[in-house]
């Protein structure tokens, strides 16, 4: 098998958002497309739990939020290219440290103002818990 040959298996074992050495243009748009693709289907189909009776009521959030999900992966791997790659390793300690922020920030803010929902009660109703 010659080189060239080898190069082009390479190639086809990337996986969709990683670059691959002698990637096309065709194969770029290509994945960029598949990746709109899918982003919209998650968009139609968060839209379709949430307006029809397909889905039990009380189970649509966690529907929104499984869907949520999934269109973060498709965004993080068609789009911002993020794999498991040797190279990638700082994009995804970096995306890691931000999501460990992000919930640091809103675990905080909702301890906050329960404490201060708790503290600064008003006066009716702090009487009432107090029997």
């Amino acid at each position: 098998m010659s080189d060239r040959q080898h190069g082009e298996d390479l190639d086809d074992q990337n996986a969709p958002g990683e670059e691959g050495g002698r990637e096309s243009i065709a194969a770029g748009v290509r994945t960029y497309v598949i990746g709109l693709v899918l982003a919209g289907l998650l968009t139609a189909a968060s839209f379709a739990a949430a307006g029809s009776n397909l889905i039990y009521g009380p189970a649509i959030p966690v529907a929104l939020i499984a869907l949520a999900v999934a269109q973060m992966g498709v965004h993080l791997v068609f789009f911002l290219h993020v794999t498991t790659g040797p190279d990638n390793t700082n994009n995804v300690l970096a995306l890691a440290f931000g999501v460990l922020i992000v919930a640091l920030v809103l675990v905080g803010s909702l301890w906050i103002m329960g404490h201060l929902h708790h503290n600064l009660m008003p006066m009716a109703e702090m009487m009432q818990r107090q029997r």
